[in-house]
């Protein structure tokens, strides 16, 4: 009789120790899925920032180039009806911001791939819905 229930205990923990590893491993699994999702959708946002930022240069140059192209016109308008030291000065000003606004355009040469980088653990956790950045455990018990 005891030696029957020492070895129903023998073969049960040896049961739970199978289970434990066996959803240890499934954890891991999962948990490597997750990051490397994770990783992609943060290498993704990195991407979405400097289209955003390209954007956001090529914007401020179309605006820039249209106040150009308006003073321009402007100036058209008043030749020879203003000093001619102002106008000077006036041009002076529309060449250097003509300039300036062709510089920030970020599509006047040929925009390539941009280079990323290894995500860090905080820029995955948004992504790793409730898994830990740094090892196969679910974050706030989940």
């Amino acid at each position: 009789m005891i030696l029957e229930e020492i070895e129903a205990r023998v073969l049960e923990d040896a049961r739970r120790r199978d289970s434990e590893e066996r959803a240890t491993v499934e954890r891991a699994v999962r948990w490597r899925a997750a990051v490397a999702e994770a990783k992609a959708r943060a290498v993704e946002d990195q991407l979405v920032d400097v289209l955003r930022e390209e954007a956001e240069r090529w914007r401020e140059a179309a605006a820039l180039g249209e106040y150009c192209t308006a003073l321009e016109r402007r100036l058209g308008e008043l030749d020879g009806a203003i000093d001619e030291s102002d106008l000077d000065s006036a041009r002076r000003w529309l060449e250097w911001a003509y300039g300036y606004a062709r510089a920030i355009d970020p599509l006047l040469r040929l925009p390539g791939m941009p280079s990323t980088r290894e995500p860090t653990p905080e820029e995955l956790g948004p992504h790793l819905k409730g898994w830990s950045p740094y090892k196969p455990e679910r974050r706030n018990g989940w």
